[in-house]
């Protein structure tokens, strides 16, 4: 899927041959409940576009939104630079109290002046979002080298699908602390689906809750990668629920740590599968 521009948020209009601000869209996105695109793509769309109509306000007038339009893209861009922790200072909130910013501020007659204004209180909100687009699109988890859409187990798959959502749209410690937690939860429907208390635990051995991941799930693959040649199969998969575990205790977990718990748990999921395979 293509990054989103500043024009998609314009649609075809039945009664005419000029495109039209999608006011539906931009309302969707400021109330939170557009969820095809993530914040950080939308607000660096949205947020060009805030500074294209303006400037072609302040400068040849070729803008394609009216008063309305472009306050109700700046109010949407307000909105989502606060759900990001972006700093979004204007003064001005839309084209006519622009225009008396400019006129105080040495913007009469010079269109250059308008572009400086513009870009003063704009470019360090493009950087901002810009970096957090780099962070986004280098943080995508781990997808398994396999033909499979996930692990045929539904469950998990919800829960890892859930994991890759939350992690997308993460960015507080917070966040990063829940991304731990649905780490847990898919080791718990793992640690439902694989083991078989008839098959892995031993004589006078007491059936160990599901919530015992690290129990359960290490005996499994004791039992389905015995020998010497499977040992580092063992340690890798004991490892990965150590890592996903982890990260609910950290006392300031970071993307960087949450990605790694979020791939290692994916990881073993799909371990987890070929080992059942067997």
């Amino acid at each position: 899927m293509r990054l989103m521009t500043p024009e998609d948020f314009f649609e075809d209009d039945f009664f005419s041959d000029q495109r039209q601000l999608n006011r539906d869209l931009l309302e969707r996105v400021r109330a939170g409940v557009y969820d095809e695109r993530s914040d950080v793509e939308v607000a660096v769309a949205l947020l060009r576009l805030a500074h294209d109509e303006l400037q072609s306000y302040g400068t040849d007038d070729s803008q394609r939104t009216d008063e309305q339009g472009i306050r109700l893209i700046l109010r949407t861009s307000r909105q989502l630079a606060k759900r990001l922790g972006v700093a979004f200072e204007l003064p001005f909130s839309d084209y006519r109290t622009f225009r008396t910013y400019w006129v105080a501020n040495d913007g009469y007659g010079s269109w250059q002046a308008r572009r400086d204004i513009l870009n003063e209180h704009f470019e360090p909100m493009h950087a901002e979002l810009a970096q957090l687009e780099d962070d986004e699109l280098g943080s995508i988890l781990a997808k398994p080298i396999t033909s499979h859409p996930g692990t045929g187990w539904n469950r998990v798959d919800t829960e890892i699908n859930e994991l890759r959502r939350h992690f997308h749209a993460a960015r507080s410690a917070q966040d990063y602390r829940n991304v731990g937690n649905d780490c847990v939860a898919v080791l718990e429907r793992l640690s439902e689906i694989v083991f078989d208390p008839e098959h892995h635990l031993k004589e006078g051995e007491q059936v160990p809750p599901v919530a015992s991941t690290k129990i359960r799930l290490g005996k499994f693959v004791e039992h389905a990668a015995t020998g010497t040649a499977n040992a580092e199969v063992r340690k890798l998969a004991r490892a990965a629920i150590e890592l996903a575990q982890a990260i609910k205790h950290q006392g300031e977990p970071t993307r960087r740590n949450a990605g790694i718990a979020a791939d290692s748990v994916i990881l073993l999921a799909n371990l987890l599968r070929r080992l059942s395979e067997a």
